[in-house]
């Protein structure tokens, strides 16, 4: 498993291996082995790859690992938590389109799993994320404000917010107000979306009226 890892490195075999490593995955024992391998923090560095088939293909197994088991996925991230998310942080942040896309939609399917729900709740606690979804709010791709709107309105309902997210969404109140306004919508989610949207602007405008 390890070996077919690194393989990510050798441009010849690079997709091959990316195939059987995905089907490595199906099997429970064998994902979970690889989240809790050291080779596991390699992905981070191969989703980045200059060579543009071999990073998609590094995201697809990354993507799989993340999602395929709920329960494997659930347990690793309880006690790696630090680690994985500041790694993951460089994703959110990367000047990689199709990284920040890609990482940013990965992370509303597995941090909204029922079985993440505590990873979530410990999640939207700490402002240097909200923070992340704010300026990911401001990213001039249509489908990464609506992907981080999706994180950002957890933050926003959670009922016991610090009191340092509370000010942070106090004082930064008008540009999200703003940006809330002008989020793009496709036709066929604008329904539940504006309604979402709405109820996330009264909450951010009760938080402003309080502070």
């Amino acid at each position: 498993m390890d070996f077919l890892v690194v393989c990510y490195n050798n441009k010849e075999i690079a997709l091959n291996c990316g195939n059987m490593l995905r089907e490595c995955i199906k099997y429970p024992a064998l994902a979970k082995y690889l989240l809790e391998s050291s080779s596991f923090e390699l992905f981070f560095k191969y989703v980045e790859l200059p060579n543009f088939d071999i990073a998609s293909d590094a995201l697809a197994t990354f993507k799989d690992l993340l999602t395929k088991h709920e329960t494997a996925v659930s347990h690793f991230l309880s006690s790696h938590y630090e680690q994985f998310f500041e790694l993951y942080e460089k994703l959110l942040t990367s000047t990689n389109y199709v990284t920040r896309r890609q990482s940013l939609k990965f992370l509303s399917e597995f941090l909204l799993e029922p079985p993440n729900s505590q990873i979530m709740k410990r999640y939207i606690m700490e402002v240097r994320y909200l923070k992340i979804m704010m300026a990911l709010l401001k990213d001039s791709s249509k489908n990464i404000q609506i992907c981080a709107f999706h994180i950002f309105k957890v933050f926003v309902a959670n009922p016991n917010k610090p009191r340092e997210i509370i000010e942070l969404l106090a004082n930064n109140h008008a540009e999200l107000l703003m940006l809330l306004h002008s989020l793009p919508t496709s036709r066929s989610e604008d329904e539940q979306l504006e309604e979402e949207r709405d109820l996330v602007i009264k909450e951010i405008e009760r938080v402003a009226h309080r502070s």
